[in-house]
C-alpha cells in the first residue's frame, strides 16, 4: 500500500508526463476508491499544481513543479548559455560571489575561466566540482543536508555558515517568477537557505529564462523588486519587462 503522500507525488508525476489523469484509471492504479482520488485532485487543485476537469485532471501549467536538475538541464540548454554567459560577464576580478544550485547558475561556472582572485560561495555539489580545478576560485561551500533533485546542500547549518560572510553578488536560480508571487521555489528548505544568501549579498541577481515567468510555487523568496538585476532572454513579456523596470530593477536581455 502506498500512503497518501506518495501517491499523490506519484500523480503529480503523471500530469507532468502526460498532462491528464482519470479518475477511475487512478483508483485503478493505486487500489483505493474514486472518492480517494477526488480527494487527492481536490488538494492537488488547492496546491495550485492541478485543475480538475470532468472525470479527472489536468496539469497546471503555470506551476513551478521540483524536477531533477539533469531534466531542467535540458529545457531551453541553448537561452540558459546565453543567460549564464551574460551572467558571468558582470564578474569582476576579485569579487565575491554566491552561486545559487540550479540549471542556469550550473553554466555559469565554466564561463568564470579567465576571471581572477574569485572567492565563489556555492550550495551546489555539481557547480563545486566545476570549480575545484580553478586556481583563480577561493572555493567554498556550504554545509547542510543534500537534496538530491538539485544536487544542493541546504539546512539551518548551510544558513549559520554563511550568515558569516559578506558577498559582492548573489546569482540567484529560481523556478517561479511572477509579478504579484514573487521569485518562488518548491522546496522550503532550499527556499530558507536563498533568503540568507539575499541577506548577505550586495547585490542579486536573478538569473532567469523566460519559462520562469508567470510561474508560482510553494516557497517565497523575495519580491520582484527586492533584487537588483534580473538576466533573461528576449522572450521577456513586455508587462514584465515594464514593471521591472519602473521598480528600479536593470534588465539585461542576454540573447540580443
Amino acid at each position: 500500500m502506498i500512503n497518501t503522500v506518495k501517491r499523490r507525488e506519484l500523480i503529480i508525476d503523471q500530469l507532468c508526463r502526460e498532462g491528464t489523469v482519470r479518475v477511475e484509471q487512478l483508483s485503478s492504479q493505486f487500489a483505493v476508491s474514486t472518492v480517494t482520488i477526488r480527494s487527492d485532485l481536490r488538494h492537488l487543485e488547492k496546491s495550485g499544481c492541478a485543475v480538475r476537469a470532468y472525470g479527472g485532471a489536468m496539469l497546471n501549467k503555470q506551476f513551478a513543479f521540483d524536477r531533477p536538475l539533469q531534466d531542467k538541464g535540458r529545457i531551453n540548454r541553448d537561452v540558459k548559455f546565453a543567460i549564464a554567459c551574460a551572467a558571468a560577464a558582470l564578474v569582476n576580478d576579485g569579487d565575491a560571489i554566491i552561486l545559487d544550485s540550479g540549471s542556469t547558475t550550473s553554466q555559469m561556472a565554466t564561463q568564470l575561466a579567465g576571471k581572477k582572485d574569485l572567492v565563489v560561495m556555492t550550495n551546489a555539489l555539481n557547480i563545486a566540482f566545476e570549480l575545484a580545478s580553478n586556481e583563480q576560485v577561493d572555493l567554498m561551500v556550504v554545509g547542510g543536508s543534500v537534496r538530491r533533485k538539485s544536487w544542493s546542500l541546504y539546512g539551518p547549518a548551510a544558513e549559520q555558515h554563511i550568515r558569516q560572510y559578506r558577498f559582492d553578488k548573489f546569482f540567484l536560480g529560481v523556478d517561479g517568477f511572477d509579478l504579484v508571487g514573487g521569485i518562488t521555489t518548491p522546496d522550503p528548505g532550499e527556499a530558507q537557505l536563498n533568503r540568507a544568501m539575499c541577506e548577505v549579498a550586495r547585490e542579486v541577481i536573478a538569473v532567469v529564462d523566460a519559462s520562469k515567468f508567470g510561474r508560482s510555487s510553494f516557497c517565497m523568496i523575495r519580491e520582484i523588486g527586492q533584487i537588483h538585476r534580473l538576466v533573461t532572454d528576449s522572450r521577456i513579456p513586455a508587462n514584465y519587462l515594464h514593471a521591472l523596470q519602473n521598480l528600479g530593477v536593470q534588465v539585461i536581455i542576454a540573447d540580443q
